[in-house]
């Protein structure tokens, strides 16, 4: 086995040397390669139709390796302590020899944002390292090859999904904790637009998630750090590229929600993401980005630039096989728009709880009906619920 030392170099200069399939962690009494590690994520035992039910792989000195089933983080069972020098072959593997550099610099520590493909069975993973006060850690997440057609995603109802694949100009976002779903909604509504409409369609991804490929549609990917060197800079240079639609990866900074406000705001159809827990919080966040002397003309804006807001969450089916998505959906019609114009943000949760005719819904009218269907548990609709009334829905 490789001996590692703390050169800040010895990394890049061994890496031809580590094998994926090389035997190397062990679990009971066998000796696995990270190979086998990676099974578990196509491992038929742990899927649920196409989808993996494992989203994520989870590595730090002093724990065994542990991977992310339907949310719950289960470490593998006999698994052994992973030790620095295991680690360290484990980021041989999936490292480039920049990133390799990049993190062993003891002295300058910095985390690393990257993909690896596992080209044996054409999987692509999203990878984070950092350290931690025991040492490297780092975190793998499965992108799934296939990109699920929007009638298997499980929106709330077709009309949504339809009215959203027809839309011209406007900002659709979709919102959510880490792991949600998030890139699967966008994709999957991307694609169904890729497949029945002529359009150009421009995304930024941080890093590229699915694979669009061009359809009726014609579609340009450009990840960032990679093709381009910001959401921002890359959404500047979208606009001058004659797109129909922008897929803008995730509205991180002020500078990248006032242009994909104007995008949409000039005929463009502009698909993001945020991390809100609902979708009235979606509205605040933009809205308190910007120095308070803008808030009126940003609630101006957004009124009239907005489309849709969707807030997902992936919830634990009662049957416990795998998870279903549980949606709030915010429509701009005329009422919404005008809470919008005025930052009347407490109003925005009721107005939608009563606009259902509109294609509106909130996260608790859902979780009631999945309750009511027999497919989460009252317990799980308790859990994932926004609005503590829903509790005396349950009865």
């Amino acid at each position: 086995m490789l001996v590692f030392t703390h050169s800040s170099n010895h990394l890049s200069e061994m890496s031809d040397q580590y094998d994926i399939n090389g035997p190397i962690y062990q679990v009971g009494q066998n000796m696995l390669s990270f190979s086998q590690l990676l099974n578990y994520f196509i491992d038929p035992a742990y899927k649920r139709g196409n989808l993996s039910r494992i989203s994520d792989m989870h590595v730090k000195v002093g724990r065994p390796v542990s991977l992310r089933i339907d949310d719950d983080l289960t470490p593998l069972p006999e698994g052994s302590p992973v030790d620095e020098q295991t680690l360290h072959y484990f980021l041989g593997i999936l490292l480039s020899e920049k990133n390799l550099e990049i993190i062993s610099n003891e002295e300058s520590p910095r985390d690393v944002d990257t993909a690896f493909e596992w080209k044996e069975q054409g999987v692509n993973f999203r990878l984070n390292v950092f350290r931690d006060r025991d040492g490297l850690a780092f975190v793998m997440r499965v992108l799934a090859s296939i990109i699920p057609p929007i009638q298997e995603v499980g929106l709330p109802s077709e009309k949504i999904w339809q009215d959203i694949s027809e839309l011209k100009r406007g900002l659709v976002l979709v919102t959510g904790v880490t792991g949600s779903g998030k890139s699967t909604t966008i994709s999957s509504l991307i694609n169904h637009i890729n497949i029945t409409r002529k359009t150009r369609i421009i995304t930024l991804e941080d890093p590229v998630e699915f694979l669009f490929k061009s359809e009726s549609s014609m579609v340009s990917q450009r990840q960032v750090g990679q093709d381009v060197p910001s959401f921002s800079d890359g959404l500047r240079s979208a606009l001058r590229e004659n797109p129909d639609i922008i897929f803008v990866g995730e509205i991180r900074d002020t500078e990248t929600a006032s242009l994909a406000l104007s995008a949409a705001e000039t005929g463009h159809l502009v698909f993001s993401t945020l991390h809100t827990r609902d979708a009235k919080g979606a509205l605040s966040r933009i809205v308190d980005m910007f120095p308070a002397e803008q808030t009126k003309s940003l609630c101006l804006q957004l009124s009239f630039s907005l489309s849709y807001v969707l807030s997902q969450k992936l919830v634990p089916r009662s049957d416990g096989n795998g998870r279903i998505l549980a949606m709030e959906v915010l429509k701009n019609v005329p009422a919404l728009g005008n809470l919008i114009r005025t930052g009347n943000w407490q109003q925005v949760y009721s107005t939608m709880e009563t606009q259902s005719k509109e294609g509106m819904m909130t996260m608790e009218q859902h979780l009631l009906h999945l309750f009511q269907h027999n497919i989460i548990s009252k317990e799980s609709a308790i859990t994932y619920t926004n609005e503590a009334s829903l509790l005396d829905r349950l009865g």
